[in-house]
């Protein structure tokens, strides 16, 4: 396990040079890219609607709960899809096949911009659909953060040393679903939704 877990190989997805390169991201885009809307929304939210600051946090943990609720759906669901042709195979490796074959691989550990915003939009346009106008700022926000934390705490259990005794459950516990369970252990930020599905340790 130690040996394919420290393995660097690199796998091209596609012959042509501009779409390769934007199926790599750099650690640091998803923060550029997403925090100035949080900051815009936080402050259309406290400024602009004039929205009290405890419920605003309030919704903002209902928010990061629902992003565990999602992260989890959506890599148990969506990136393990069971494809029955070639085309569903081919965009199942392509969403997240690649990584589990090149697990080390620092470059597609985080959601390249093109899909991570058309994901993004789509969510919040579901959301809008539940959630009155003044509440939807800093749901969204919050919910944005969630995905960040999802990012780089995916990000640090292949590439960071994890002291902490927080830090080290959270590694073992995603290298389970890589080295032994690829049908368990969906949860990267939290167990809290595999041990409500039964999928931890299945």
């Amino acid at each position: 396990m130690k040996k394919r877990f420290q393995q660097k190989r690199s796998i091209r997805l596609f012959n042509n040079p501009l779409l390769e390169s934007l199926s790599h991201v750099h650690p640091v885009v998803p923060l550029l890219l997403w925090s100035p809307l949080v900051v815009f929304l936080l402050y259309r939210s406290l400024w602009t609607h004039q929205l009290a600051l405890l419920p605003v946090l309030a919704v903002g943990l209902a928010a990061l709960l629902v992003w565990t609720l999602t992260e989890y759906l959506v890599h148990r669901f969506l990136f393990h899809f069971p494809a029955q042709n070639r085309f569903s195979r081919w965009l199942v490796f392509m969403c997240h096949g690649v990584h589990h074959d090149a697990p080390q691989e620092k470059t597609r550990l985080l959601m390249p911009p093109v899909p991570a915003m058309i994901l993004m939009a789509l969510l919040w346009g579901g959301f809008s659909l539940l959630i009155p106008s003044p509440w939807l700022d800093p749901f969204i926000a919050f919910f944005i953060v969630g995905y960040l934390i999802y990012d780089y705490t995916h990000y640090a259990t292949h590439h960071w040393r994890m002291k902490s005794r927080l830090g080290r459950f959270i590694k073992r516990y995603h290298m389970q679903h890589h080295f032994s369970k690829p049908d368990a252990y969906y949860g990267v930020t939290s167990p809290l939704w595999d041990i409500i599905g039964g999928t931890r340790g299945k």
